[in-house]
């Protein structure tokens, strides 16, 4: 006798959609999905199409009420604005999901597929999914707009050198441009003595003025003036200015310093020269190899001037030259330059070539020079020097010449220079034709002082063949080593062209 087990699996019931008939499974509004949904839109009320506003200039999205942020494509924070766009909407319904649907990079529109679920009759759940257009409309932010107009300023820093020669400028540039100083700037002019920078913000012309005082010796004094103001807020309205004086000597000078300071650096003689400017001025006796760095307070305490010109640089020719082995060193002596050697040289100007008149000097140039090398330096011997100190020097203790550098063939250094540097995107107003020369003078230094080279970026140039070092005269020349290769936006890291994505 067997006995027959009832199945404990028991199938739930189904009921007839009231709507159309097809059996369901019982919920507690009776309707099946395709009725329900078609009596009720849990979506409505919240807009398929909505606007955001895009900055060109500076890549950013306008988040209300007043915020401009920076978001990559299908990104968090771009979702999470594009949310809050539809905010009060959305907070009707429930949001399950939330993602972006793939568009071009340039249609500039973007699709944010949405997942939401509402109590509808009779406390039945309905989840809907529908896509939400972003129309992306070019709108330019308040940042950009002060910039393109170039006449918003709320601060400006003024930069100014009394000099003849822009040497100090030229590496102070370079100096800006590797620290990024420039990115917050609204406009750099550039007049006949210096440099303009305007901004928009005070503080970030207190953070330029801090910079230029830990890369060149100067001093600068600050004012302000009221624009307008507001009696019942108690609000005020203030353009800055700052004036920046850099201390007036530029590498190559001649300089006399007063008696009291040439012996607090070291009992050393009072005619130096200007050997670099970077943070300080760093200055050489030619008769001793003594080397002193001058900061930009000893300098304002204790002023002194450049004796000559640069144009008053005259070509000389070595007719003989030997190595002074064992100077004799004062008491008290300060630090003697290990990258110098001392020489004494008779020269003779080659404007003079057809009379028998020499000079002779030392030089800290003894490393450098050989008999028949052209060399530039200062005639003092026949020059008319208003200086004070000089003034009250013994004439015996002045040098009829002070050698500055040896003299290359600018020509071949030129074609043969297989770098670059980048420049500051500035205003230029009442530009000498003498500033060409002077910018090659600068790329000369870089050439020949690696204490200042250091502190630039030097780009090689691809469109000059790479040769040796030296070249046949033996000028300095800037290694491979040294050099950065120049970034290209258009060209991707293998080389090859790459696609632009940028809106046009």
């Amino acid at each position: 006798m067997e006995y027959m087990t009832e199945s404990t699996d028991r199938t739930p019931g189904h009921i007839l959609c009231c709507e159309c008939g097809v059996p369901i499974s019982p919920n507690p509004a009776n309707i099946c999905v395709a009725c329900l949904r078609s009596k009720v839109d849990i979506s409505q009320g919240i807009p398929k199409q909505v606007s955001v506003s895009f900055c060109k200039q500076c890549q950013r999205y306008f988040q209300p009420p007043g915020t401009w942020i920076q978001c990559a494509l299908e990104s968090r924070e771009l979702l999470a604005l594009c949310l809050k766009k539809i905010k009060a909407p959305l907070s009707k319904v429930r949001l399950v999901d939330a993602g972006f649907v793939w568009t071009e990079p340039h249609s500039k529109r973007l699709k944010v597929k949405l997942t939401i679920q509402k109590e509808v009759m009779n406390g039945a759940i309905l989840q809907q999914v529908f896509v939400v257009d972003y129309v992306v409309q070019p709108q330019m932010c308040g940042d950009c707009h002060r910039v393109e107009a170039k006449d918003f300023w709320k601060a400006v820093v003024q930069v100014r050198q009394k000099t003849l020669h822009k040497k100090t400028f030229y590496y102070l540039e370079q100096l800006i441009l590797k620290y990024g100083m420039h990115q917050n700037t609204l406009r750099i002019k550039e007049i006949h003595d210096g440099l303009d920078f305007y901004y928009s913000s005070k503080q970030h012309a207190q953070k330029m003025v801090e910079f230029l005082q830990c890369a060149v010796p100067c001093r600068h004094k600050a004012s302000q003036r009221l624009i307008s103001q507001d009696i019942h807020s108690n609000t005020y309205n203030y353009k800055s200015t700052f004036s920046v004086e850099i201390v007036p000597i530029c590498k190559d000078n001649v300089v006399c310093l007063s008696p009291k300071l040439a012996q607090s650096l070291g009992n050393m003689n009072q005619i130096c020269v200007c050997i670099r400017v970077t943070s300080a001025i760093h200055l050489i006796d030619p008769n001793t190899l003594q080397v002193a760095d001058i900061d930009g307070s000893t300098f304002w305490s204790h002023p002194f001037n450049s004796l000559c010109h640069p144009k008053q640089l005259e070509e000389f020719i070595v007719m003989e030259c030997s190595i002074v082995r064992d100077p004799k060193r004062n008491a008290g002596a300060g630090m003697i330059s290990k990258k110098h050697t001392l020489g004494e040289v008779w020269v003779q100007k080659t404007s003079e070539m057809n009379t028998d008149k020499q000079y002779f000097c030392r030089t800290h140039l003894g490393h450098l020079l050989n008999p028949g090398d052209l060399v530039l330096g200062f005639d003092l011997a026949n020059c008319n020097l208003n200086d004070e100190y000089v003034n009250k020097m013994n004439s015996d203790r002045v040098p009829d010449v002070v050698l500055i550098k040896k003299n290359y063939d600018r020509t071949k250094r030129q074609r043969r220079r297989n770098w670059k540097l980048k420049e500051l995107a500035r205003d230029k107003e009442n530009m000498d034709t003498d500033d060409e020369r002077q910018y090659q003078d600068f790329l000369e230094d870089l050439e020949e002082d690696e204490a200042i080279r250091k502190n630039v970026n030097i780009y090689r140039d691809s469109t000059i063949p790479v040769e040796s070092d030296t070249d046949d005269e033996g000028a300095p020349r800037i290694s491979l080593a040294e050099m950065l290769e120049d970034l290209h936006i258009s060209q991707d890291a293998t080389g090859e062209e790459a696609e632009s994505m940028m809106t046009q």
